[in-house]
């Protein structure tokens, strides 16, 4: 209990010394107070006032879906806006405005453009507003200036700026892209049409030795093959007959010059009765393995006519040959002369029959020579099939691709020509000022409030320091229990302070004065936070 009572007797002294503390120096804490935010709420309102203009331009997607309409400018809405934003913030476009609205004029004295176009820079200020994704929907422009509305118009000068030259940059981007692309769909259509030109002039020097010709020449060559089979089968046959030809010819002539029998028989008759028989004999040898409609059975019939038709003939012939002579002469040899100086009508018709076999023989020669010609030629285009394949391949894949580029590049061209119309249009990406420049109807810096609020900061701080300064300086002993500690000994009695009327005076007096200041410095310290709340 006793010690409770010994730590509540020491708080109440600790805080009678911050209040004997206060008491002893409150003017060195209210003059200090004071002043610093004096200083500082001054200089609020003789710094020059700035007001800020700004309005809201939201970013207006394209009108038409990009699955049926591609756009030409990339979806890069920040990279573009920085680009326009370099674009607007030069030096050119910054000193039109000055001059346009003789901004700063009579502001800082002369200085050249250069500091006039850095200082207006500094007084724009561009704010990006994007959603939860990180795209950007809008993007606020300010301006500050010390004319609000010197600051609106020029507000609405850069908005105005902002929105031509992003229509002014997609029109002009999607412009180049079409006019790049037709560039290109012209170089590829001259490279497709070279390409067209190779493969033309290569199937004119290579006409029937192309690789889509290759079954036509197998069937043709197997015709030619089968064609010249049958000529030389034919070639054959007419030799055979020509031979037979000239065998019947030399017995004809042998049967003119031959004698003849009492009865006027010749005696070459035999002989063709004897091939008449052989001839007989091999057609019984052939009907009894072939029908009679086999070439060879109805070739031998033939045979065997003519030499029927020629035996009877030769006869006549010599029948008629010896009645003629018996007038004119008896004799053997006469008989003789006549028959080797004149050939009967069965030879005459041997002769013609052999004569047109030889003709028949030698077109059949020049035919089996020029169908060698074409089978040559067409087995010569079969071996290079192959190489020819292979160029061609080379060739068509060539003009293949020149023909996909060339499609591509059209295809391209033709989006961008509906991309560039639409950003002609005005139906592509575009900005759209939502609220036109506002006009600032309080100074955006200084902020007088706050300034007000920094002051009192710093004169708390000063007077807090100052008087905290001179009670650590002063080495004179104010508490009864320190100068108790300072004593060697004990007190063992005190005497107690004895006042005159006029120290007591002069104690009221500085307690008024006191009192008083401290009233005066709150009071202005109010009043200039309320005059900087609403006028500020």
């Amino acid at each position: 209990m006793v010690d409770e009572l010994e730590e509540k007797s020491g708080e109440s002294i600790n805080l009678q010394q911050y209040f004997d503390v206060i008491r002893r120096r409150h003017m060195f804490f209210l003059i200090p107070f004071f002043l610093g935010w004096l200083v500082v709420w001054s200089a609020s309102w003789v710094l020059p006032s700035q007001y800020k203009s700004g309005t809201l331009i939201l970013v207006e997607q394209p009108s038409m879906p990009k699955d049926y309409v591609t756009p030409n400018i990339s979806d890069d809405l920040q990279a573009r806006l920085a680009s326009i934003t370099q674009q607007i913030l030069s030096r050119t476009n910054l000193l039109h405005i000055i001059k346009d609205v003789n901004l700063y004029a009579g502001q800082g004295g002369h200085v050249n453009e250069d500091e006039l176009v850095e200082r207006m820079r500094k007084d724009i200020d561009i704010e990006l507003v994007k959603d939860v994704y990180q795209h950007i929907t809008s993007f606020n422009i300010f301006f500050s200036a010390r004319d609000p509305h010197v600051a609106q118009q020029v507000t609405g000068q850069l908005t105005n700026l902002f929105i031509s030259e992003n229509l002014e940059l997609r029109q002009q981007k999607s412009e180049d892209t079409t006019k790049f692309l037709e560039q290109q769909l012209e170089s590829a259509r001259q490279n497709l049409a070279e390409q067209e030109e190779k493969v033309r002039v290569y199937k004119d020097q290579h006409l029937g030795e192309l690789p889509s010709q290759l079954g036509s020449n197998v069937q043709i060559l197997s015709g030619l093959q089968s064609q010249l089979q049958n000529e030389e089968d034919g070639l054959n046959s007419d030799r055979q007959q020509n031979a037979y030809l000239q065998s019947m010819l030399e017995q004809s002539r042998a049967l003119q010059r031959a004698p003849k029998t009492e009865n006027g028989t010749p005696l070459g008759i035999p002989a063709l009765d004897e091939e008449l028989e052989k001839l007989r004999a091999q057609l019984a040898d052939l009907s009894s393995h072939y029908t009679d409609r086999h070439p060879d059975v109805r070739k031998l019939k033939d045979q065997i006519a003519k030499t029927e038709k020629m035996r009877d003939q030769a006869l006549a012939d010599l029948k008629a040959g010896a009645t003629a002579a018996s007038g004119s002469s008896n004799s053997p040899a006469s008989m003789a002369d006549s028959v080797d100086n004149a050939d009967g009508p069965a030879t005459v018709q041997l002769q013609g029959q052999l004569k047109a076999n030889q003709i028949d023989m030698t077109n059949k020669e020049h035919e089996i020579a020029a169908l060698k010609t074409k089978i040559d030629d067409y087995q010569r285009r079969l071996n290079e099939e192959p190489a020819r394949e292979q160029q061609y391949a080379d060739l068509t894949r060539n003009y293949e691709q020149s023909k996909a580029d060339y499609d591509e590049l059209l295809k391209k061209k033709n989006s961008s020509q509906m991309a560039t119309s639409m950003e002609l249009l005005q139906q592509g990406e575009h900005f759209q000022m939502i609220d036109p420049p506002s006009l600032p109807l309080k100074p955006d810096f200084p902020n007088r409030l706050k300034f007000c609020g920094i002051g009192l900061g710093v004169g708390i701080a000063l007077g807090a320091g100052l008087a905290g300064a001179t009670e650590f300086l002063d080495d004179r002993v104010y508490d009864e229990k320190a100068l108790k500690a300072l004593l060697p000994v004990n007190v063992i009695s005190e005497i107690p302070a004895i006042s005159g009327p006029d120290e007591e005076r002069k104690q009221g007096r500085k307690l008024w004065v006191s009192w008083a200041t401290a009233g005066v410095v709150f009071a202005t310290v109010l009043l200039g936070s309320a005059i900087s709340f609403f006028r500020g």
